[in-house]
Parts: structure tokens; C-alpha cells; sequence
């Protein structure tokens, strides 16, 4: 009997992890629908003209504004960079300005709708050239990013946990915990997770 009295803690303790896990993730896409709009606002342009720049539907830019769809990954890149911003620089204007010092229960979570891919922002701030992000991309899955997304960054992988394949420029990299990757020039890169197991990598950005 006493064997169970901490299992129904821990399940208590995962349940509310879980939901807090939850409300950062809603919290952020709502915000990143208001950033997106204002952005687009600021700038003058119409939906036309953001879909034009971005590669991505007029319809689908509208739905993502009134928070009515989430985002996929490479969808908040191609706005993003249609917006001279990396991915990180959108998601920390949607968040407000950043501090020095990142709290792990402040820092913002997006997960991919398509894939899964959990994306923590660990550390941007607009004064610092660098930005640090941790990822979650479960089983079987893959996310491919355009080379716009790599434009006036530079980029270090670092794999925490299981294996990640980095296909980049047509090379094929395969990365066991542990492992870091630089990256070269800009290019089409997908990451995939070919196992059945999860795996965590760290994403380091430094703005060129």
C-alpha cells in the first residue's frame, strides 16, 4: 500500500505540469496572432502582400491573425523572415521585451500542430546577438525549414538525448547525444527524428 500513494503524487504532480504546459502554449499563440497582425499593420501591407512575401496563403495568414488556426513551424518562419525577424525575434516581440535573466517558467513554449516539435525559448533578448532555444521532436517526425530562416544567423546544434538527422544543402548529417553540428551557408534544412524515441537538441543563434 504505501507504494501507491506516491505514484498517485507523481500523476497529480505530471497532470499539473502538463496543463501549466498547456496555457504557456495558448498563452503564446494568441500573442503570436496579435504580433503577427501588428507587424503586418506597422509595415502598411495587406494580407495580399504579406502572402506575396511569405509564401503562405492569404487565407491561411488570416486565420493564423484571429487565432482561429495554430502556426506550424515553418509557416512562423516564412512570416517571420518576410518580417526581416528570425523565428526567436517574433516569438520574443509577441512576448514583450526580454530580461537578462530567463526564468525557466517564463520562458515561451510553441509546439508545432503538424509535427509535435516543442520549441522552448530559453534566451533571446533584442540587445543580445545571441539566442538559445531547446527542442522536443518526438518520434517519427520531421520539420523542414526554408533557407530564408537562416539568413544573417549563424547556427550551432547540440543533441541532448536520441538521434537527429540534419539534412542541409543536400548533406546528410546524423547526430547521437552529445554531438554538434555548425551550420553552413543558408539553405532548405530539415531535421527528422528517424527512431522511436524522443529527442532533445539545443539550438544556438548568433545574429551575423
Amino acid at each position: 500500500m504505501p507504494i501507491t500513494r506516491p505514484r498517485i503524487l507523481i500523476g497529480i504532480g505530471q497532470f499539473h505540469y502538463n496543463r501549466h504546459m498547456d496555457t504557456l502554449i495558448d498563452d503564446l499563440s494568441e500573442r503570436l496572432a496579435q504580433r503577427i497582425r501588428l507587424e503586418r499593420d506597422s509595415r502598411g501591407w495587406s494580407l495580399a502582400e504579406l502572402a506575396e512575401r511569405a509564401g503562405v496563403s492569404k487565407a491561411t495568414i488570416s486565420k493564423i491573425e484571429r487565432a482561429e488556426v495554430s502556426p506550424t513551424a515553418v509557416v512562423l518562419v516564412r512570416l517571420a523572415s518576410a518580417f526581416d525577424l528570425t523565428l526567436a525575434g517574433l516569438m520574443l516581440r509577441a512576448e514583450g521585451q526580454g530580461e537578462r535573466l530567463s526564468r525557466a517558467d517564463a520562458q515561451p513554449i510553441w509546439r508545432d500542430p503538424e509535427s509535435g516539435y516543442l520549441r522552448r525559448q530559453v534566451f533571446s533578448r533584442p540587445d543580445h546577438p545571441v539566442e538559445l532555444v531547446r527542442v522536443e521532436l518526438p518520434p517519427k517526425q520531421s520539420v523542414t525549414l526554408p533557407a530564408s530562416s537562416y539568413t544573417h544567423i549563424r547556427q550551432l546544434v547540440w543533441v541532448l538525448s536520441g538521434s537527429l538527422v540534419i539534412t542541409q544543402g543536400g548533406a546528410r548529417h546524423v547526430l547521437a547525444a552529445g554531438d554538434c553540428l555548425g551550420f553552413g551557408p543558408p539553405a532548405e534544412t530539415t531535421f527528422a527524428n528517424e527512431t522511436n524515441a524522443g529527442c532533445t537538441y539545443v539550438v544556438t543563434l548568433a545574429r551575423s
